[in-house]
């Protein structure tokens, strides 16, 4: 198998709005099954203003890493400001979701999961 590149905005994106558990988010999976990846996926979220994730929790745990934009990472602890350059550790089974609290800027961040959590 050979090294892949692309760049993430070359990967379609899938919409996701149900207006009460997410609202405004696009999700690309940019490494996965289709590049062979065997161990783990990265995925690209991108929430417009005023959009949300989920709030849930998982038997995996996650890494996360703040593209660009300002959010906050909402826990069982309370929020938790994000910025760009920023990373997250989400520990299995904690209760977590993203919010973008930009009035008019994207909130993008890389999401890092093992295959069988996909």
């Amino acid at each position: 198998m050979a090294i892949r590149v692309k760049n993430y905005l070359d990967v379609p994106g899938q919409f996701i709005d149900n207006g009460d558990i997410v609202k405004n988010v696009t999700k690309r999976v940019v490494i996965g099954s289709d590049e062979g990846a065997e161990n783990f996926y990265m995925r690209v979220f991108t929430v417009e203003p005023g959009g949300f994730s989920p709030r849930h929790s998982h038997e995996w745990e996650h890494e996360v890493f703040v593209l660009e934009g300002k959010g906050v990472v909402v826990t069982s602890q309370g929020e938790i400001s994000l910025k760009t350059g920023d990373t997250v550790f989400v520990p299995q089974d904690e209760i977590h979701q993203f919010k973008n609290v930009s009035e008019n800027e994207e909130f993008v961040f890389i999401c890092v999961i093992p295959k069988w959590g996909q």
